[in-house]
């Protein structure tokens, strides 16, 4: 059994809320993209396509250096957010959530875009043609078949989220009770000669978080779609 620290339990505890809250607001836009990229087609949409898929290539550093310019106290969003709204994401937990939002945002379009992609659109064209309009269309028939991609997109999501580091520590920095999540600290104490003990631990736990995420998951996508498709 793993016995954790009161810093390594906050470290944990601040991990698990910037990855449930990244998951909250990120979701919707997430959606939003993932049917726009799924059902229209428009000029620019590869460039929109390769645009919304850029933090999975780019290095996590530079991701959270563009975020540090735009979010940041005198950034071209950030300068307006403070003097209208008194809201700072520089150096804070609220900009941790930001950044591992912004890295996890590809997986979750990109596991919803899947899912709908995989749904009969004949089904929403025969509600339609019994009166049914777009809105509820999709609320009653795609959202309902496309449910475990969107599980999946939030879990997977929440997951990449708790294992953000590059873009976390060069937008947020590290610090403790603030931004230092799990992977920072992990980081932190690899520095620390004889913290090898604290070290693996936290690696462990790293480990099994992304496990369980991974493993319900998919556990919880079957469950949906075997109930979508009425065999269970």
């Amino acid at each position: 059994m793993l016995t954790l620290t009161p810093l390594e339990i906050e470290a944990l505890l601040l991990s698990l809320r910037i990855g449930i809250v990244s998951v909250i607001f990120s979701l919707p836009f997430a959606l939003a993209v993932a049917w726009l990229l799924a059902r229209r087609d428009f000029p620019g949409k590869s460039l929109i396509d390769g645009i919304v898929h850029l933090p999975l290539v780019l290095p996590p550093v530079a991701v959270g250096f563009t975020l540090l310019v735009l979010f940041g106290r005198n950034g071209v969003i950030g300068a307006f957010l403070y003097d209208w709204f008194g809201l700072t994401f520089a150096f804070n937990w609220k900009g941790a959530a930001l950044a591992s939002g912004v890295v996890a945002f590809p997986l979750m379009v990109r596991a919803m875009r899947l899912s709908l992609e995989l749904v009969d659109r004949k089904l929403e064209a025969a509600a339609r043609s019994l009166g049914a309009n777009r809105l509820r269309s999709a609320l009653t028939i795609t959202i309902p078949l496309m449910s475990p991609g969107i599980l999946t997109a939030a879990i997977l999501g929440f997951a990449r989220s708790v294992g953000e580091f590059g873009a976390t520590i060069t937008f947020v920095s590290n610090i403790p009770g603030q931004t230092r999540t799990l992977p920072i600290a992990l980081y932190v104490l690899t520095q620390v000669p004889g913290s090898d003990a604290a070290t693996w631990r936290l690696a462990i736990l790293s480990v099994l978080i992304a496990l369980a995420a991974l493993i319900g998951s998919e556990l919880i996508a079957k469950r949906l779609s075997a109930r979508v498709r009425g065999t269970e």
